[in-house]
């Protein structure tokens, strides 16, 4: 049976360092503040919207919403981010994706500070990841991933690792802090051709197609370490990853679950990040 590489207790590390880093903030009068920018009312948003609320409390970081309407135009959500970009006490800035469509989602991506932008959606922020630049701010999916490999003592060092997602929230921007820990990478899609046979070759593979359970034993060997990013609702209405656990963990060396992998660890590193603009305020 394979070793379950749980998030919860990647999470509290980084959250016990946080808290230090606050306490030291504090004595230059310095708190750590996160704006949320949400539009509408999407019953998934408030939900997450009180989880990152309830974690910056547990922590000792300020957050205050900016709720709008979902008709709101690109003009205007320019000018509240412009706004926030100046405000002194905010330290950073989430804008919860994804945006109504008709919102020009580069022009809000570009008018992002690059300095409060602890999503990482600014092009230079991300810029700073494909040249090799890992101390800014990084997509918290896949740093989530990294840390959860770093925690558990993973080395990745001459390792085969396979990415199955080239999007530039996960794939891309985690095939970059693969190669900086010397990983020899791989990077799969929906129409990669052989895909089990690639995979199956690999150390370290990491899903994130977004289909439930879409990855059976025969894409695994059994020294496989498995990390799912994947998040879906299986046929039973119920939260799955990538990887059909039941079938999987028995095979695999070691593997994160869904609940409970890289999700439970990514609020923490949004946080962390928000940490970090205020230490650099």
């Amino acid at each position: 049976m394979a070793e379950v590489l749980r998030g919860k207790a990647v999470a509290d590390q980084i959250k016990e360092q946080m808290k230090k880093d606050i306490e030291e903030l504090a004595k230059e009068d310095k708190v750590p503040t996160l704006a949320i920018v949400r539009l509408g009312n999407n019953p998934g948003d408030i939900s997450y919207e009180r989880s990152i609320i309830k974690n910056c409390d547990a922590v000792g970081i300020k957050s205050k919403v900016y709720e709008r309407d979902e008709d709101i135009s690109t003009q205007e959500l320019t000018e509240l981010i412009e706004e926030l970009n100046g405000d002194r006490e905010i330290s950073g800035i989430l804008v919860f994706r994804p945006l109504p469509k008709h919102i020009d989602e580069e022009a809000i991506r570009n008018v992002i500070s690059p300095l409060k932008d602890v999503d990482c959606m600014h092009p230079l922020n991300l810029e700073k990841i494909f040249e090799g630049n890992m101390t800014g701010f990084a997509p918290c999916t896949p740093k989530a991933a990294m840390e959860i490999l770093k925690y558990y003592d993973i080395p990745l060092e001459g390792k085969n690792v396979v990415v199955v997602n080239r999007s530039m929230v996960v794939g891309k921007p985690l095939v970059m802090m693969l190669l900086e820990q010397n990983a020899t990478v791989t990077i799969c899609h929906s129409r990669t051709k052989n895909l089990p046979e690639i995979t199956r070759n690999a150390d370290i593979v990491v899903v994130a197609l977004g289909k439930a359970k879409f990855f059976d034993e025969k894409y695994f060997k059994e020294d496989s370490i498995v990390i799912d990013v994947g998040v879906s609702l299986d046929e039973d209405g119920k939260l799955s990853g990538d990887a059909d656990y039941d079938k999987v963990s028995p095979l695999v060396d070691k593997i994160t679950p869904v609940p409970g992998g890289v999700g439970s660890v990514t609020t923490s590193i949004l946080l962390s990040q928000v940490v970090l603009a205020c230490k650099n305020a």
